[in-house]
């Protein structure tokens, strides 16, 4: 599995799963549909405003409505990627649907340099080799790249984490049990996810930074200190437990 490290507003950098091309061709397929739904919209208008207009209708020319109709339709069918993709960060509507997103290759933002080359290099991707040079290239590249992202500098990751909330929490038959931190119920899910996905990492990587960055993160924020004789990786063990008790408790 090839993955990508972005950096968290908690400043953690974590793996990131890149996405594969049924991904890519889902989003894409999703795309297309918003475009032929527009299509027909536009399609309808036209016959409504042609039986409107039908009695002073020459004949000789095409209505000035028709030709703006058909220049917006265009313009928005050409440039829809480029500038989704810019202010909606590295996501079109397919790629929304799909949870995965255009990520500079060292996970970070784009520039807006790197979307207009990857969206120039659409041409090569789509129009010269009909579709089959991004085929292959994602299919082939390391990090699942089309011709334009491996110009541009970019790759598409799912945004979506690796964790089920519903793999981190568990009923406790322990009822003498007492968690250690109690102020863990300050945290969030989003918080105890990340929290998993460090850990889940560490074990994946033995990066062991990850490990003492999100616990320095954790105690920081939860104003506590991590108990002499207990480690980082030990630490949150810990808070993760502490929270499923805390949060398998709620409402009983």
């Amino acid at each position: 599995m090839q993955t990508v490290k972005i950096r968290t507003s908690q400043n953690i950098d974590i793996d990131y799963e890149v996405a594969g091309l049924g991904d890519r061709v889902l989003a894409r397929i999703v795309d297309m549909g918003v475009f032929i739904g527009l299509f027909y919209a536009l399609y309808i208008i036209v016959i409504i405003f042609f039986l409107s207009t039908i009695q002073s209708f020459d004949g000789k020319s095409v209505p000035v409505t028709i030709i703006v109709l058909g220049v917006i339709y265009s313009l928005a069918s050409i440039f829809y990627d480029l500038i989704a993709e810019v202010f909606f960060n590295g996501q079109s509507l397919g790629k929304y649907a799909l949870k995965i997103r255009v990520v500079n290759i060292n996970g970070a933002r784009p520039t807006l340099g790197q979307f207009l080359l990857r969206w120039v290099f659409r041409l090569v991707d789509f129009i010269l080799t009909a579709g089959i040079g991004a085929v292959i290239s994602v299919a082939v590249s390391e990090k699942k790249q089309r011709i334009g992202d491996i110009v541009a500098g970019t790759t598409v990751v799912k945004t979506t984490p690796k964790t089920n909330l519903n793999e981190l929490f568990f009923s406790y038959e322990d009822e003498e049990y007492e968690p250690v931190f109690s102020g863990v119920s300050e945290l969030r899910d989003a918080d105890m996810t990340l929290v998993y996905e460090v850990l889940t990492n560490f074990k994946a990587t033995g990066n062991s930074s990850l490990i003492y960055n999100m616990a320095i993160q954790v105690k920081n924020h939860l104003g506590i200190e991590i108990p002499a004789g207990m480690n980082e990786y030990d630490f949150l063990q810990t808070v993760v437990k502490d929270y499923s008790y805390v949060v398998s408790r709620q409402g009983v």
